[in-house]
């Protein structure tokens, strides 16, 4: 049986979940100037590194976009389903493209800059970046997200449109759906199985970061899967409530296999690391969504807070996680302090431009379609991908 309900239902854990999943970016995003990693595109503390922040970095990596895109999925479809399809077309277009490409632009410049700044102060060179101000941006930063999810979601409108109006039997494809959610392994071993195939098609085992304009079609492959997930879950919403059955088992499992891959990777073999690493990224899709389910169905006005906020929070942080370590730069102090320091400073210049430069004007009604008052005001609007 198919559920179909009113776009007027607030699924507050799902909401919070996708804004918790966005902004864990600047966590993972405050972490990168002290990785073991090279000066790529990032200008990397030379005096301050932490293994623990690779790993902190890798496994917010491993699940945060695939979460992310299941719930962008969930909401697309609510929004196809309960409010016609030119009403989805519109609000995708208000609110995905059109803040992707005024971002781009405006960040663009101040990335460059911030990332001269702080590759001058480590004195180090950037291998695959060049810091020369253009017009039009050489890569799309940390927006690369929106830019998948603008052809994730485009693919996915089409496909349904024809399924739509052909005789394509769709209670099939629904009640395979729903067999695989009801039996939480086969829905892990399944479509994990779907996932290591495509990783070995890009000859891949990580979580895909494509950040050029060409589109790349083993990302794409790898990411639709999880916002089609999404899609379908809202078709099956009814079955939400079972996501709670194994999700801190689910989560912890996938912690372990994750810990042990990450700092014993020489025990497995390079086949391993793939299946181990789709097994992993599905329980925590299954995991995190229960938790949620079962800890955040509740109203809350933080909570709804934290949602409206996350859109706007993610969009400009990146110059800071950038500029900030390049400040501290020649600090005597470890890797793990900066780090928070650079998390802190970032995550209140977000929420305070957010709060009083964002809310209550015309920027907000332009990311989440509405601006609230800065005294009282109500937690009515729909989110920005809803």
């Amino acid at each position: 049986m198919t559920l179909i309900t009113t776009p007027s239902k607030r699924w507050h854990a799902l909401d919070l979940l996708r804004a918790v999943m966005m902004l864990l970016g600047i966590v993972l995003h405050a972490s990168e100037s002290y990785t073991l990693s090279p000066n790529d595109i990032w200008p990397r503390d030379p005096a301050a590194k932490s293994v623990f922040l690779n790993y902190l970095n890798s496994l917010i990596h491993v699940f945060r976009m695939p979460v992310f895109f299941v719930m962008a999925g969930f909401f697309g479809s609510m929004l196809f389903y309960g409010r016609g399809t030119g009403a989805m077309l519109s609000n995708r277009i208000k609110r995905i493209v059109f803040p992707f490409v005024v971002f781009l632009l405006i960040l663009h410049p101040v990335i460059l800059l911030t990332t001269r700044f702080t590759a001058g102060a480590f004195s180090v060179t950037l291998t695959e970046l060049s810091t020369e101000i253009t017009f039009f941006p050489q890569i799309t930063y940390h927006l690369w997200f929106l830019y998948y999810l603008i052809l994730v979601t485009a693919f996915t409108f089409i496909v349904a449109l024809i399924i739509r109006k052909t005789a394509i039997p769709k209670q099939n494809i629904t009640a395979i759906f729903e067999w695989l959610v009801h039996r939480k392994w086969a829905g892990i071993l399944i479509p994990g199985i779907i996932l290591f195939l495509v990783m070995v098609y890009r000859w891949d085992y990580t979580v895909p970061t494509p950040l050029h304009f060409i589109p790349d079609f083993g990302a794409f492959l790898f990411l639709v899967q999880f916002y089609l997930f999404g899609w379908m879950l809202y078709r099956s919403n009814e079955l939400i409530g079972t996501f709670m059955q194994y999700d801190r088992l689910f989560v912890l499992v996938s912690i372990a296999l994750f810990t042990a891959g990450f700092f014993w990777r020489q025990w497995f073999g390079d086949i391993m690391v793939g299946v181990i690493r789709a097994s992993i990224i599905w329980m925590f899709v299954f995991g995190f969504t229960g938790l949620f389910i079962r800890y955040g169905s509740k109203a809350s006005a933080t909570a709804r807070y934290i949602s409206d906020s996350s859109y706007w929070v993610f969009l400009i942080h990146l110059p800071f996680t950038i500029l900030f370590p390049g400040l501290m730069a020649g600090w005597a102090v470890p890797a793990i302090l900066k780090f928070l320091l650079s998390l802190f400073a970032t995550t209140v210049i977000c929420y305070l431009s957010y709060h009083y430069a964002v809310r209550p004007t015309f920027i907000g009604k332009f990311l989440n379609g509405r601006k609230y008052p800065l005294v009282g005001g109500g937690h009515t609007a729909p989110s920005s991908f809803s």
